[in-house]
């Protein structure tokens, strides 16, 4: 696995995966960039390059859509819910129960809240777009902070593009 580190407005990034697809994104804990595994390379090219490129991209205003190989891992029913999130459109957002009637399971609010708070993909993977039904912001990897930067963002671009 090669990784690459990346200074964001909402901190450093760890982001890893191989030639081929990019497999995770770390966010900051307690204000230190997450650490690599022991046996990861240090490398900004591949997937992890082309990541690291459109990361800056949308930090910039200049990209509201990825176009990456991703290779989450996961249980199929994870997966699901990932592929579905990569279909809520940039600056909008969704419930967990929406998301699970998405999924073809309205039953499924919480095993959604759980799939989506197991995305190793974050904002490629865009689960900072599912709120809780009352409108509010609930958990997040990043932090609910981290989360409504990133909303925030996405909404100030829109905004923008409107005038």
């Amino acid at each position: 696995m090669n990784y690459s580190y990346l200074e964001t407005p909402i901190g450093t990034l760890l982001i890893a995966g191989d030639e081929d697809a990019v497999r995770f994104i770390g966010f900051p804990k307690s204000g230190k960039a997450r650490q690599p595994e022991p046996d990861w390379r240090p490398a900004t090219h591949g997937a992890v390059g082309e990541a690291i490129r459109q990361l800056k991209e949308y930090f910039e205003g200049r990209r509201s859509e990825f176009d990456l190989p991703l290779a989450p891992e996961g249980t199929d029913f994870q997966r699901e819910v990932w592929r579905r999130l990569q279909e809520i459109p940039y600056g909008e957002t969704i419930s967990y129960g929406e998301l699970a009637r998405r999924i073809g399971n309205p039953n499924a609010s919480r095993a959604v809240g759980a799939a989506n708070g197991s995305n190793p993909l974050p904002i490629l993977i865009p689960c900072h777009r599912v709120i809780g039904a009352n409108g509010k912001l609930t958990g997040f990897g990043g932090g609910l902070p981290t989360k409504e930067a990133l909303l925030a963002l996405e909404a100030r671009q829109l905004r923008l593009a409107a005038l």
